[in-house]
């Protein structure tokens, strides 16, 4: 096992630049995941880190050795990607003891790594079938199984999951989670599943057009996301964004006035008259006058906002309900409690937690508040 580090890193192909400036520094041991949506470059960061691709310029160290002139093969690394690359003419177990015996690793030690693999991934009954007599989840799990297989420095992970119905994603993300924890292998994983992220990652490392927009736990980038884009790609439902323009009675939204706190007058007191954007999340927003408000909540400063009701969406243990802005295209969404199903039309007055307030340069996207602290 071994930390992972980029330094400067920059990829062009011809006249386009894929990534630009990617310096970071995994641990030894921890699981990172490398976030963004299509085009963001993680795939083409994790092809460089594997060798597959050829850094314009900066460094890649994998322990203390600097890879940039080593070939993939020599790396030890093992990468798992999207479509699983299974020989169909194998059979799992000839799949899993594929690159040890490349690597001519003595045959009583592939038999005895072959069967640890398999009980690890309960895959030692299908041993003997080739992939075509395999399911998605099970082919992803022997692709999984010759990465381990090998007992690499660093797993390489592109998208894996992404080919999987809903509930086999969800249960092979709670094993992948538990593999890690057992395995204690330098992990890096790319997805542009904000949920994946979330819940796997020690760090997330976020991307857009081939930049590094922040880099911290989860929690802490989506309590305190750098900029509108972090803060809008992760959470399901998004974030709400709300157009405003900031005057002495606070902010106007299409004609609505949300109050500012005094600490967002102070920091915000040169800019009246300009235009930004208000973010909050659904989790943030509540029905006025609804009962089943939490305690929390109540307490909160508040301000209250006019929407209509476009879509209402029960969910079961709560219903997620998307509106507008009378008169406008501006959509807000919120989750209130299972008991609570409007109609399409409705006009509802909602309550926001102004403590919950975020408000974003509207031209940078930068967040002006809460400043950094």
């Amino acid at each position: 096992m071994a930390s992972v580090r980029l330094e400067n890193i920059k990829r062009k192909f011809h006249n386009v630049t894929a990534i630009e400036d990617i310096s970071f520094e995994i641990p030894d041991g921890e699981f990172w995941v490398l976030v963004g949506p299509s085009g963001c470059g993680k795939s083409t960061i994790l092809r460089t880190i594997a060798g597959l691709e050829t850094a314009t310029s900066g460094q890649i160290y994998i322990g203390n050795e600097l890879m940039n002139d080593v070939p993939a093969r020599k790396r030890d690394v093992a990468m798992v990607f999207q479509n699983y690359a299974l020989y169909p003419h194998m059979t799992v177990a000839e799949n899993i003891a594929f690159g040890l015996r490349m690597r001519k690793v003595d045959p009583k030690i592939i038999k005895e790594r072959i069967l640890t693999v398999a009980r690890s991934l309960s895959i030692e009954h299908l041993l003997e079938r080739k992939p075509k007599q395999l399911s998605g989840g099970q082919q992803q799990r022997v692709a999984l199984g010759r990465a381990i297989a090998r007992q690499p420095q660093v797993f390489l992970l592109d998208e894996p999951l992404s080919n999987l119905d809903a509930q086999l994603r969800d249960d092979t993300r709670a094993e992948l989670k538990q593999l890690h924890h057992n395995l204690g292998i330098t992990t890096i994983y790319v997805t542009h599943d904000q949920v994946e992220a979330m819940t796997l990652a020690d760090k997330i490392v976020v991307l857009e057009k081939g930049r590094i927009q922040q880099i911290g736990e989860p929690l802490s980038i989506y309590a305190k996301p750098a900029n509108r884009m972090v803060a809008t790609f992760l959470g399901s439902p998004p974030m709400n964004v709300l157009p405003a323009r900031y005057t002495a009675a606070g902010f106007d939204v299409t004609g609505q006035i949300i109050p500012a706190t005094a600490s967002i007058k102070y920091k915000l007191q040169a800019r009246e008259g300009q235009a930004v954007d208000l973010g909050i999340r659904p989790e943030h927003i509540y029905i006025a006058g609804e009962p089943q408000i939490t305690q929390s909540t109540q307490t909160q400063e508040t301000a209250q906002l006019v929407v209509e009701v476009k879509v209402v969406e029960p969910l079961g243990k709560e219903t997620l309900i998307r509106a507008a802005l009378p008169d406008s295209g501006i959509t807000v969404n919120l989750q209130t409690n299972a008991g609570v199903l409007p109609y399409p039309g409705d006009r509802l007055l909602l309550g926001l937690d102004l403590s919950k307030l975020f408000v974003f340069d509207k031209n940078t996207g930068n967040r002006l508040y809460p400043p950094p602290s």
